[in-house]
This record gives C-alpha cells, sequence and structure tokens, in this order.
C-alpha cells in the first residue's frame, strides 16, 4: 500500500539544501549539450533555432535533476522516522 505524498514537504525540498543550484547547474551543462547535439547547425550558422525545443532542453534537465534530489531526500528523511 503506498501512501500520499506529502506535498509540502516535497516542495520545501525542492527548494532548499542547495537543490535549485545543482539542478540549475545540471540543466545548464546538459541543455547546452543537447542543445548543440540537436540544433548545432542552426545555432552555429543562424539558422532557425525552435524556441520550445531550445527551453525544454533545458527543463527537461532540471526537472530530472530536482527529482533525483528531492527523491533521495525523501527516502533518507524516511528513515529517520
Amino acid at each position: 500500500m503506498t501512501s500520499k505524498p506529502d506535498w509540502a514537504r516535497i516542495l520545501r525540498f525542492c527548494f532548499s539544501d542547495g537543490i535549485p543550484r545543482r539542478s540549475l547547474w545540471v540543466a545548464f551543462i546538459v541543455g547546452s549539450i543537447l542543445n548543440l547535439i540537436n540544433q548545432g547547425d542552426a545555432l552555429l550558422r543562424g539558422g532557425h533555432v525552435d524556441v520550445v525545443k531550445l527551453l525544454l532542453t533545458y527543463v527537461v534537465p532540471y526537472v530530472v535533476a530536482t527529482y533525483g534530489a528531492v527523491s533521495y531526500r525523501l527516502r533518507l528523511d524516511a528513515r529517520k522516522d
């Protein structure tokens, strides 16, 4: 049986203990690499760049890094109980 998520605790973890800063670094590094792979020719030659894809390429690594950090913190927090 699974319990309902404690959204207040999840949100607190999302914005605490350096998680946003680390997630931003991951998003910047991974997003930049993926944008170069996916749209490098357009970026380097001044061609048409799909802005939605460009933004999502940064948002997705941010969300994944934050999810990983928060799930780890939730697991640690559950062990304390």
